[in-house]
């Protein structure tokens, strides 16, 4: 690439544009988990309707990560970004305009549809448009990028919310992305450079469509199964979920022996360290998946705390997770290797039980200020875990599969969080006292469910603390690449 001034400038326009798609779409998710009380209120949302406004966005980003990938290399990368960019701003005024909470689910599945085609595309514009000796700096904004959507999601969410501008309530959190989303498609036809893989492989839609409707077959009858007094219906779903999943895997081989070309590489499974990390993304994402929702109702619809409240509560947390972070990566994981990640998950869960104990202690009259250190322990110990986890899981895999791994740590981590989303109704609202709420007990009765949703928290901490012993016990030196996708995926727990 030239070096010349004004291609110079072109190119910084180009990161701006990209780093501020990225932005949207981790404050987007983050946002909408403060708004949900209010959205309940004015649409009279049920509790399975709620969780579909945060599972229907991270099940169709998780369908759609590796097949947006796949679509940016075979139809050029800005193309790609442009669509996803168009769809993701159509898509949040869909859901800033819905009268209906069903509508809203709908158009929030189309945002994280719109989402997985734009997000994969970030990393390899950056990779195209910067050489080798920029991308470090690159790939710091970018972090800078990650940790600020993390910590400023919640607040902006709060805060919106409360000002219940032009008395649109909660519906600015969506439609503040229109300007911006219509600014980033200007200046993107403007300023970002087409690129395309050389050797892109053909789209499996066959493998797309088996494993979106085998997780659908899983996840919807877990999500609504609750509310509909698990049907019988919902378990043979469930149970037929594994034979198509199964199917997909047959596929997969028979596409891989026949162009090459499958959705997923299933011979990095043979590497034991991605294999067990593939294991640990699932694990972990379950966990955000849980932790986030419960949360957010605890606070919201149990104690009764305005939206800005609990935002501001959540400052701790994020502010530990990214210190924490900085730390694992510079100064840990380099000298103790995947002990620091162990000792994430145990400190994790030394949080997890803190607050427990908090919410059976205090009760209704529970502070923000005592909610303050099992945050903070817990944000220390995500923050262990998430930044060096990527480099760990892709540490052994060839080289050339690398960008494979990636794309399917990050779709599996995805599905890992609508899984959690999905178990909500088992784990939180499955034990939620509703004659209580009815009666005007609703923080004994959230607060009960609560601490019930944080024992299954803690015992997938356990699961996650076994499943890091297949890590290897030093990662090798990653490439730049893989560098950027586990600052990437540092950020996506705190949009869960």
């Amino acid at each position: 690439m030239s070096t010349d001034p004004p291609l110079d400038r072109r190119r910084w326009i180009a990161l701006a544009v990209v780093l501020t798609a990225s932005f949207m779409d981790l404050v987007d998710v983050t946002i909408v988990n403060i708004a949900m009380p209010s959205i309940s209120k004015d649409l009279g949302a049920s509790f399975s309707v709620l969780q579909w406004i945060t599972e229907g966005y991270a099940l169709a980003f998780a369908a759609g990560l590796i097949t947006g990938g796949r679509l940016g290399d075979i139809f050029g990368r800005r193309k790609i970004f442009l669509l996803g960019m168009s769809g993701f701003t159509v898509a949040s005024m869909l859901c800033g305009v819905a009268a209906d909470p069903h509508l809203l689910v709908a158009s929030r599945i189309l945002q994280g549809g719109t989402a997985a085609l734009m997000v994969p595309q970030v990393l390899a514009i950056v990779h195209s448009t910067f050489p080798a000796h920029e991308r470090g700096k690159v790939f710091g904004m970018f972090g800078a990028i990650v940790g600020l959507g993390a910590v400023s999601g919640p607040i902006l969410g709060a805060l919106l919310t409360e000002w219940n501008l032009f008395g649109l309530e909660w519906r600015p959190i969506f439609l503040v992305n229109l300007p911006v989303g219509i600014a980033g498609l200007i200046l993107g036809r403007r300023f970002i450079s087409e690129s395309r893989s050389a050797d892109a492989l053909k789209l499996d839609l066959v493998g797309v469509v088996l494993a979106t409707l085998g997780i659908v077959m899983f996840l919807y009858p877990l999500t609504q199964g609750r509310e509909l007094g698990w049907p019988l219906w919902g378990w043979l779903s469930m149970a037929g979920s594994a034979v198509v999943l199964a199917l997909f895997v047959r596929y997969e081989r028979h596409k891989k022996a026949k162009d090459g070309s499958p959705l997923v590489e299933l011979s990095l499974f043979s590497v034991k360290s991605f294999a067990g990390g593939i294991g640990v993304q699932l694990a972990f994402g379950i966990v955000c998946g849980i932790f986030f929702l419960c949360w957010t109702l605890y606070m919201q619809l149990g104690l009764g705390w305005s939206p800005l409240r609990a935002g501001l509560t959540g400052i701790p947390f994020s502010l530990a997770v990214s210190v924490a972070a900085g730390m694992s990566v510079q100064k840990l994981v380099p000298r103790f290797g995947r002990k620091v990640l162990q000792t994430g998950a145990l400190v994790m869960a030394a949080g997890v039980l803190t607050y427990i104990w908090e919410v059976g202690h205090f009760g209704a009259d529970i502070q923000p200020w005592q909610m303050a250190l099992p945050l903070v322990v817990m944000g220390a110990g995500m923050g262990l875990i998430v930044a060096p986890l990527t480099e760990a899981v892709i540490a052994e895999v060839p080289r050339e599969h690398s960008g494979s791994a990636s794309g399917l740590i990050n779709t599996t981590q995805q599905l890992g969080n609508a899984v959690g989303l999905g178990l909500v109704s088992v784990v939180f609202f499955g034990v939620l006292d509703e004659g209580a709420v009815a009666e005007g007990r609703a923080a004994t009765a959230f607060a009960d469910a609560y601490r019930h949703a944080m024992w299954w928290v803690a015992g997938l901490l356990g699961v996650v603390l076994a499943l890091m012993f297949a890590l290897p016990r030093r990662s090798k030196e990653a490439p730049a690449e893989s560098e950027a996708v586990a600052v990437e995926s540092a950020g996506e727990p705190m949009a869960a």
